[in-house]
């Protein structure tokens, strides 16, 4: 059988970084890792070939070539995942479909004419697909009816199907699934509440696997949430670190973890020792009230302020999600954000507006109270909420836009990447020395021309390039990648600006038109 396999493409988002990526001759943040472990699954007999069209489209030789077209996506990537099930069937060919989305909206994919739906967990629904290929099935549905894989049967992802060199990092998976009950948060519904890990030797048979492709550098851990088994994180990082000595620390790590880590100094100690540097934290929002109703508990044990400082001072940069559009909000919320991010000196303060996602207790909650205005959701920063607030969506909209315009001024963002680098841990071993590329120096001199004499940062650019230098020089090298980033940001702050002030203006409209009929019709 001669599978393809097609990862859409994603609309510009915060996490894309097309102006950073340009930089360093790299295409896409990163690769597609759900197909590449669905290539792993299938019978290794098959033919592969994986279109990643965040890179490039899909050959007419490629279509014509295969027997069977396996697509994969996530709700953010809905228009391009419908488009290539289109052009698919306009070729004849079998079409089967997975992933988050198709998981959560299974009635829209099989409108737009999927022949097979493996949905839920591809461990458990895979095995059924195979069974009906090999039977000569043309159809069929495939759900885990609520059964949750064990994970350490996962084999290692078929990594080498990817075209390596345009991907800025890697990415792997040690757990799958989050213990807490976030309200608006659909990795509970898709993955459950009791987290499943791989082993340890599982997980570094995979670094093995990349090691021997040749891939350097970062690497993402995309659990969401990695600390979410603290015992058996340990166990993987115990062994962890021993890798990553024996190989003279090739990969350095970013992950996805709870506030909670800034309670447990070992494991921080443990993820610095082997070469993590970053951790994304869902904080949502300083505001205790929506904290509360949004079943974020979790947040609430001990001070956010406090938290951060201790995350970062052990050796991790701080990313964060934040949130706007809560119930019972008070006005200024976005306000608040601003100077909670000030404070704490995150640089990259992901923000968006409330949505509910499907299935989530969120989304159930807003339907029973008839204030669900559109089901599928979406997480992407130029989307306005997709329900009907507590306060005026005028008002949320427009902290909003103040908000990320602000937050990504590129002397808001460089002083507070300053701030966070100056007080970084830094790393608690020595990587040897290795001569920067050609495609590194380049990157590294456009960004000191543009930071530091082209713009109104130039001033700011050189005494803290110098102060950091000065002062933690063994986090420099980590600093500049975050002053690289600033390049997607400027670009990007705009264009939120210019959708988020169109769909504004659409909504206001039509509120207009709605009132001029009521006041007609009477």
């Amino acid at each position: 059988m001669r599978a393809l396999l097609i990862y859409p493409e994603f609309p510009k988002t915060f996490w894309s970084y097309e102006k950073t990526l340009e930089l360093f001759n790299r295409k896409v943040l990163q690769p597609p890792l759900g197909l590449v472990t669905v290539a792993a699954i299938l019978p290794q007999e098959w033919e592969f070939k994986l279109v990643d069209r965040n890179i490039r489209s899909v050959t007419e030789a490629e279509w014509q070539w295969a027997e069977v077209v396996i697509i994969s996506a996530m709700i953010v990537q809905k228009q391009d995942f419908l488009d290539q099930i289109q052009a698919a069937k306009q070729r004849g060919k079998l079409v089967a479909v997975g992933g988050p989305y198709p998981t959560s909206l299974p009635e829209e994919v099989k409108a737009a004419g999927a022949d097979f739906m493996i949905l839920d967990e591809g461990e458990i629904t895979l095995p059924m697909f195979i069974e009906a290929i090999e039977k000569g099935d043309r159809a069929g549905i495939f759900r885990a009816d609520g059964e949750k894989p064990d994970v350490t049967i996962t084999p290692i992802p078929r990594f080498d199907l990817l075209e390596m060199d345009a991907y800025g990092s890697m990415s792997i998976q040690f757990s799958r699934g989050c213990p807490f009950q976030c309200e608006f948060c659909d990795i509970i519904v898709l993955y459950g509440r009791k987290p499943r890990t791989k082993n340890p030797a599982q997980l570094l048979a995979e670094l093995d696997c990349l090691y021997n492709l040749g891939w350097r550098g970062g690497i993402f851990m995309v659990d969401d949430n990695f600390i979410g088994n603290k015992r058996n994180v340990k166990l993987l990082l115990k062994e962890l670190k021993v890798w990553q000595a024996e190989h003279q620390y090739p990969f350095n790590f970013a992950t996805e973890a709870s506030i909670d880590l800034a309670q447990d100094p070992e494991l921080l100690e443990m993820m610095v020792e082997c070469n993590f540097n970053s951790v994304f934290m869902g904080i949502e929002t300083p505001d205790e009230d929506s904290l509360h109703l949004t079943k974020k508990f979790q947040n609430m044990r001990n001070p956010l302020v406090e938290a951060v400082d201790t995350i970062t001072r052990a050796g991790l940069c701080p990313m964060a999600g934040f949130i706007v559009g809560f119930d019972g909000e008070k006005s200024g919320a976005g306000a608040r954000i601003i100077e909670f991010v000030k404070q704490t000196a995150i640089p990259e303060a992901f923000f968006t507006m409330l949505q509910a996602l499907p299935n989530t207790a969120l989304w159930h909650r807003l339907e029973k109270e008839g204030r669900l205005v559109s089901k599928d959701g979406n997480i992407n920063q130029t989307t306005v909420v997709n329900f009907i607030p507590t306060r005026p969506i005028e008002e949320i909209v427009r902290e909003y836009i103040e908000a990320f315009w602000e937050l990504y001024d590129p002397e808001c963002y460089l002083e507070r990447s300053y701030r966070c680098f100056l007080k970084m841990g830094a790393p608690k071993f020595k990587v040897p020395f290795k001569m920067p590329s050609w495609i590194e120096l380049r990157a590294l001199l456009i960004v000191m021309w543009r930071q530091g004499f082209k713009r109104k940062t130039r001033w700011k650019f050189w005494h803290h390039l110098f102060s950091i230098i000065k002062n933690n020089p063994a986090v420099w090298e980590h600093y500049m990648r975050m002053c690289a980033y600033s390049e997607h940001f400027i670009e990007y702050r705009q264009i939120v600006r210019n959708q988020i002030e169109a769909q504004l203006a659409e909504y206001l409209a039509q509120k207009a038109a709605t009132q001029v009929s009521v006041i007609s019709a009477k």
